[in-house]
């Protein structure tokens, strides 16, 4: 299993994916250097008296409240318990796993004025999979995912309720199970577990793992599609995407062309114009659209990279061994986050929305080039897959409402003090929900093709969409008579994500993985 070391230094996405599906361990490198002179301010902050946010005053509309330096210990306490508002269903572990591995990344930069043991504590929890249960709504994104990180913090002091060994129990029998202490919070602590964008970019770097696969799975959609309705492959000659370098749009169709490579299929109407003069564009057109979304998703990705090394606290302190400041700023604003996966959300939605359209083609007798109606066995005795269509258009046309940007909704919290605010929680969270409901539509469109690959027999699929085809029947029998087909398409949909085809797609030339 690989190591991810937390040292303060950045994490690649592909670091945080392994911590969250636990195909990696954690390990905490040398932090105590680096994170000492902040820590030293901050002490001296409180034997000076001074007036410094988050360390002797209130938070947020409470900023101008004096606090005294023998209640910042209290302070930091009272904050956590007080802002652990979340409401709603559980995060799922690996976005917990994410959250805390993030957290302690951030807090181990020596910008946020925390002892080491905060930072150990974190990674302590990682390797034990001992996880806090974190409501998943709450957020407005803005003095980062305040809520969310009250709930991730409580059980470092012994409250709040975790998951641990698959039982859920209050955190302070857990800490005692496992031989571990509540920490006393002091000074400036409460605040930095709390401050920050850490869980909108878990769930961007998360999505985006997810959505670099699904760009693939439609790819290989398209081109058993393109087989199954007898299309053509030169929509994808290499020299048209070369006109127009956008980088998706070449990758795509250098993808699907090399996945149609050999088919018996397309060579047997080849050279009859007659028959097709120009696919529709649902075909013709799928690298420009696939690699639209693809280049969006690769924009987002490249603003989480920047956040994976950033530091998004607040107040910061900047610090050496003979003096400092403590600056309050904004760094812990979701704005670039929130639009990032909002983009992501419209992408990935447009990448159901072309899926669905050719799924619509497969089934229609007078545009599938001769399949039988809705690829039924004996149509009109049976129905086929004429409702699979019905559930990607039901799911295409509830990815169009949450395509609507969360960015755009900032509503004023806290008094007016924080009169403009992200939502990039939200925006994550409507993001998961496209990207499951997009998988559907994907796995519609490959059982369709998969059984109007097999009814073009004799003539034979090229050898990539053809092990594809076999792939999906270890998954799914063909539909040679009318039965419930819902869980069919959940068993493709989960497969195709925990990656069913990706051999198929790895022995393509243009398949990577992103980020």
């Amino acid at each position: 299993m690989a190591t991810v070391r937390i040292d303060g230094s950045p994490l690649a996405a592909s670091d945080v994916v392994a911590v969250a599906n636990r195909t990696a361990s954690v390990e905490i490198g040398a932090i105590e250097e680096r994170m000492a002179p902040a820590r030293r301010l901050v002490e001296r902050v409180l034997e000076r008296e001074e007036t410094v946010y988050g360390i002797t005053t209130g938070f947020g509309a409470l900023a101008s409240t004096h606090i005294p330096p023998d209640a910042a210990a209290q302070l930091q306490v009272r904050l956590v318990r007080s802002h652990a508002a979340g409401v709603g269903p559980e995060l799922p572990p690996p976005l917990v796993r994410a959250m805390l591995v993030l957290r302690a990344r951030t807090l181990a930069q020596g910008h946020s004025g925390v002892r080491p043991i905060i930072v150990r504590r974190l990674i302590e929890f990682l390797q034990l999979d001992l996880l806090p249960i974190v409501p998943a709504q709450g957020s407005v994104g803005a003095s980062g995912d305040l809520a969310p990180f009250a709930h991730l913090a409580l059980p470092l002091i012994g409250e709040g309720d975790v998951h641990l060994d698959g039982r859920r129990m209050p955190a302070l029998d857990a800490l005692r199970a496992v031989g571990l202490e509540p920490i006393v919070l002091q000074a400036k602590e409460g605040l930095s577990l709390l401050n920050g964008t850490d869980g909108m970019l878990a769930m961007g770097v998360l999505a985006f793992d997810r959505a670099r696969r699904l760009a693939d799975v439609a790819d290989l959609a398209c081109a058993m599609s393109v087989e199954a309705l007898l299309g053509s492959s030169r929509p994808f000659d290499a020299r048209v995407h070369d006109l127009r370098p956008h980088p998706g749009q070449i990758q795509s169709a250098r993808q699907i062309a090399r996945l149609l490579e050999g088919s018996g299929i397309v060579a047997s109407h080849e050279d009859d114009f007659v028959h097709a003069v120009q696919d529709a564009y649902s075909l013709r057109c799928a690298p420009q659209v696939h690699g639209a979304a693809r280049d969006t998703f690769d924009h987002a990705a490249s603003t989480f990279a920047r956040e994976l090394g950033a530091v998004a606290d607040n107040p910061l302190v900047f610090a050496d061994d003979e003096s400092g400041e403590v600056l309050s700023g904004g760094n812990f604003h979701g704005q670039p986050l929130a639009f990032a996966m909002d983009f992501m959300a419209i992408a990935a939605t447009e990448l159901g929305s072309i899926s669905e359209r050719r799924t619509d083609r497969m089934l229609d007798p007078d545009r599938s080039a001769g399949l039988p109606a809705f690829l039924a066995a004996e149509p009109g005795l049976n129905s086929g897959f004429m409702l699979a269509q019905y559930t990607a258009a039901a799911l295409v046309a509830e990815n169009r409402v949450l395509s609507h940007p969360a960015s755009v909704e900032s509503i004023p919290t806290s008094g007016l003090q924080e009169d403009h605010v992200s939502m990039g929680w939200g925006a994550g969270r409507k993001l998961e929900m496209v990207l499951d409901n997009t998988a559907r539509v994907l796995a519609v469109e490959v059982l369709c093709a998969a059984q109007a690959m097999e009814m073009r027999a004799p003539l034979q699929p090229a050898a990539r969409t053809a092990e594809a085809l076999a792939a999906v029947r270890r998954e799914v029998p063909a539909l040679d008579d009318d039965r419930p087909i819902g869980a069919d398409i959940e068993t493709i949909a989960q497969a195709l994500e925990a990656g069913l085809l990706d051999d198929v797609l790895g022995s393509s030339e243009g398949h990577h993985h992103g980020g």
